[in-house]
């Protein structure tokens, strides 16, 4: 017969504490013996057993044969038990405990020193649900903490019953965010040798965390890099990112340095008085280290050193800048860099203010000082170089009295203040001081403008149509003594009309307009085009006046779905310059995903212009769910000189709790292509070390 006891405290009216269901029960003193289907109640904690011995006054309880104690959260089966029901404190034998949401452990020993702390000895631990799980950690000993980590020491880290790795020592996140390391990626190169990435992650605090890598490449050397990145309050933010490598194969760049370094960071700051501070600096030692290590394949092909920092501030209806900066582009081909300082350049505007009606007053005004020149002239210091004053004054007049047609008309005059010049006679750089005056008219119409509706069967706005031609007229004044000023490319005088014609289709969606359509087409004739941009090239002896016929198309049928064009084509050559295509079918989150990118730019008028390039590139994705795989993929190809330049693909299988990665990955571009073949392995709440070098390269 089962035996039911209520042991209550001695206050009037105070609920049960203790409850106690078994077959057999006898009380000696303040201690309770039950044997048989034993059942204990306390609070919020269930204790099931053969036999127990419970304290009525402190609590302590011993528990033997098929014991099960239910806690919040957890669930715990042992051999045998010594509790305090109170402080949950105490020790186990062969226990195997459950913890939500998936966490499963079993040790041959367990102390829980507190509700939250539980120290574990010859113990394995897991978070897959599966009765012989995908992987665990077994370890000699373990300290976790609840709903935050686990930390063994002579762990061996198995998928299924096979052991696969051995780690002395092992910190394994429970929670978001929890610091530890995070599981390595392996992988192998036919230039570097076999090649082993190592992350460990710190939660430093809320608002600041921070990823230290390892990076050990076999064949050419090892190096490490740190990622900080800081929220100190809403006006405070920003990253910093190091990474310092180490040559063992002093050859492999052919360099006198056996060492190399990236230093990136961006702050954002809010200051007093509304400014706002913002520095950003992307800088390498090398710009081969970076064509041959960074695996992000937009960065390593763009040679770009910057280091700036500028203040600004927007108020009512003026605006301050301040910038210094330093900017340097490398060109592989010639092996030379061009630079350009600006220390400082600050510039001062407004917006538009209403004098009266309709007459609208604005202005900019800048100083700047500046040094450009490429990098064997720095090193020779004759650079060019120079500083200036300028003041732009505008009077706008809008016209809009007319609903199909529009007229902006503004009048500017420009003031500059050059510190330098160059001598009339030899063209020598000569401390004399050159102040310029000019002014220009600009007069820009907008239509007529026509437009239609078009209704579906239930007489509803389904489709607008507007055609707006656009027409400009701009006029630049003689500027006297622009043969003596020092510019750092040409100084051009606008003197042309613009010509265009813009489709627009709008649909109404949620009541609203929505455009889903343009297309544009525009043309500039230079009136003079002896003082124009296209004064340094000749068709047939004669400066052009013409410039290239300019389209665009944008189609955004729905949020996923996209296509922006735009092309130029040369009246003079009767071909392609520029073309520029970039089209979105879904987004990576979708089953399926595609993204195209074809990129051209010819300068028509000189066949081997540095900066002529023809490329295109495809990127893309899908997820299997039938197959729990996930695959995406790219490859760039350059149209101009018939070669691939880039491609990679990417794997992940889902294996219920484990996650396996691959990623093949095939550098064209490179001094010496390169296979580079990876691996990673991601683990219940362990996320994959990065490539600090750059990623997947999308």
């Amino acid at each position: 017969m089962m035996i039911n006891v209520v042991l209550s405290s001695n206050q009037k009216d105070e609920p049960p504490l203790v409850k106690i269901i078994a077959r057999y029960k006898e009380k000696t003193d303040n201690k309770v013996t039950a044997s048989g289907n034993v059942e204990i109640h306390y609070k919020d904690i269930i204790l099931f057993a053969d036999w127990a011995e419970l304290n009525i006054e402190t609590k302590d309880i011993t528990a033997k044969g098929n014991v099960s104690i239910h806690m919040p959260g957890e669930v715990i089966r042992v051999k045998e038990i010594d509790i305090n029901l109170n402080t949950t404190k105490g020790e186990m034998e062969k226990a195997y405990g459950m913890v939500k949401p998936t966490m499963t452990y079993e040790a041959q020993s367990v102390k829980r020193e507190s509700g939250e702390f539980y120290k574990l000895k010859k113990a394995w631990i897991t978070t897959c649900t599966q009765e012989v799980p995908r992987w665990k950690f077994s370890c000699s000993k373990a300290n976790y903490k609840k709903d935050n980590y686990i930390e063994m020491w002579n762990s061996v880290f198995s998928l299924k019953k096979i052991p696969v790795l051995y780690l002395p020592y092992m910190r394994y996140p429970i929670k978001d965010r929890a610091s530890g390391f995070l599981m390595p990626r392996f992988g192998y190169s036919g230039n570097k040798g076999m090649i082993f990435d190592q992350a460990f992650y710190w939660a430093i605090k809320r608002n600041m965390d921070a990823t230290a890598n390892i990076n050990y490449y076999s064949a050419i050397g090892y190096g490490g890099g740190l990622q900080y990145r800081y929220i100190f309050s809403d006006n405070i933010r920003g990253n910093i990112d190091l990474f310092y490598f180490n040559f063992t194969d002093t050859e492999y760049l052919k360099t006198e340095e056996n060492n190399a370094y990236i230093f990136r960071m961006q702050h954002n700051q809010r200051l007093p008085f509304n400014f706002n501070l913002v520095s950003d600096i992307d800088y390498q030692s090398s710009f081969d280290f970076l064509r041959e290590f960074d695996n992000n394949f937009n960065r390593a092909v763009v040679a770009n050193r910057r280091s700036q920092v500028y203040l600004t501030k927007s108020w009512s209806y003026f605006n301050f800048n301040a910038r210094a900066g330093r900017f340097e582009t490398y060109y592989r081909s010639m092996d030379r860099s061009i630079i350009k300082h600006s220390f400082p350049s600050i510039s001062f505007s407004s917006s538009k203010i209403e004098l009266f009606s309709p007459v609208f007053f604005s202005f900019s005004s800048k100083f700047d000082r500046w040094e450009r020149g490429w990098d064997y002239q720095f090193e020779q210091g004759n650079q060019k170089s120079n500083q200036y004053l300028m003041f732009v004054p505008r009077i706008s007049v809008p016209f809009n009295e007319i609903p199909w047609l529009t007229i902006n008309t503004s009048l500017l005059s420009n003031f500059s203040y050059y510190f330098k010049s160059l001598s009339e006679d030899t063209k020598e750089v000569i401390n004399e001081p050159v102040l310029t005056k000019s002014y220009s008219v600009d007069i820009e119409f907008i239509g007529p403008v026509f437009n239609r509706v078009f209704f579906d069967s239930n007489k509803k706005a389904k489709l607008k149509h507007i055609i707006e031609p656009t027409f400009t007229y701009r006029y630049e004044s003689p500027v006297k003594n622009s043969e003596r000023i020092i510019t750092s490319t040409a100084f051009y005088i606008y003197h042309y009309l613009r010509y265009g014609l813009v489709n627009r289709f709008l649909i109404k969606e949620n009541d609203m307009p929505r455009e889903i359509i343009s297309l544009g087409l525009t043309q500039t004739f230079y009136l003079n085009p002896e003082k124009g941009p296209l004064s340094r090239y000749r068709v047939d002896d004669e400066i052009p006046e013409f410039s290239d016929i300019s389209g665009n198309i944008r189609f955004y049928p729905t949020r996923k779905y996209s296509l922006d064009a735009s092309a130029s084509f040369n009246p003079y050559y009767k071909s392609l310059s520029s073309i520029r295509v970039g089209a979105n079918l879904g987004v990576p989150t979708d089953d399926w995903f595609l993204r195209v990118n074809w990129y051209k730019s010819v300068n028509p008028y000189r066949e081997n212009y540095l900066l002529n390039r023809h490329q295109i590139s495809f990127f893309g994705g899908t997820k299997i769910p039938q197959l729990a795989l996930e695959a995406e993929a790219e490859v760039d190809y350059n149209i101009r000189e018939k070669k691939l330049l880039y491609s990679a693909v990417s794997l992940i299988y889902h294996y219920q709790c484990l996650d396996f990665g691959a990623d093949l990955r095939i550098f064209y571009f490179r001094d010496k292509p390169e296979i580079q073949f990876g691996f990673t392995l991601e683990i219940g709440g362990i996320s994959k070390t990065e490539d600090f070098l750059g990623g997947f390269g999308f």
